[in-house]
């Protein structure tokens, strides 16, 4: 058996339980949302704060928060879905450092492989939203927007968040992708850029009412009094 856990046969049988945990897990999780950002920016950095913000107003309008499970922005996402008393999932990624699972997780995986960690993400999200981060962040970015432009998956929202932060890279893409014309100018047609989580609202309504598609239940008010019988 020791000589069978070091072959590549057995590295497929992980492969498939990690993917069978993931869609047995979060096959119910109803209308979710993504939200990406840097593991390095804590509690008080204003994109941290932002994230709780914006998770905290979809999960009010009842969508189920889906993050990596880390610390940083990752945190203060699933910090505002607990906020909102929506469903708060993060798959964790098994790394050497900066990864540890945040407290404030509802349903929580983890997954040794990446790429089935992102096929998750993917599949269970109707918009992704990313904050500033680095590689690994923009890794996410990147990989939705080459699935959108090859038509791997259908449109959804993918949003950027925080104009000033991601303005180098947007400029650096104009600037020299599309003169070069390694990619087309319609392609930043893909994803959009806010500074505000009413930007982000607008965004996920216009997607609903031009393609369609399941929306969640907005959370109801539980603090109103009942009216009294007379």
């Amino acid at each position: 058996m020791e000589d069978l856990k070091t072959s590549e046969t057995w590295r497929v049988f992980r492969i498939q339980s990690e993917l069978v945990e993931g869609f047995e897990t979060l096959n119910d999780i109803g209308p979710a949302v993504t939200i990406f950002g840097s593991a390095r920016l804590s509690a008080g950095n204003k994109y941290y704060d932002d994230a709780v913000a914006v998770a905290k107003m979809l999960a009010d309008d009842g969508f189920a928060i889906i993050t990596g499970g880390g610390p940083g922005v990752m945190e203060g996402a699933n910090r505002g879905a607990k906020k909102g008393k929506a469903r708060s999932v993060g798959l964790n990624i098994e790394i050497p450092a900066e990864q540890h699972p945040n407290k404030y997780q509802d349903v929580s995986l983890s997954f040794r492989y990446f790429f089935i960690r992102k096929l998750m993400f993917i599949k269970y999200a109707m918009a992704y939203i990313i904050f500033p981060g680095g590689f690994g962040t923009m890794d996410e970015f990147f990989e939705a927007l080459t699935l959108a432009q090859t038509k791997k998956i259908g449109t959804f929202p993918i949003i950027l968040y925080g104009s000033k932060y991601w303005k180098g890279l947007i400029d650096w893409m104009k600037n020299t992708l599309v003169p070069n014309g390694t990619i087309a100018r319609e392609d930043f047609s893909l994803f959009s850029i806010v500074d505000s989580a009413e930007e982000i609202r607008f965004l996920i309504n216009e997607h609903y009412r031009v393609f369609g598609g399941v929306r969640p239940e907005k959370k109801r008010n539980n603090n109103k009094k009942a009216p009294v019988k007379k």
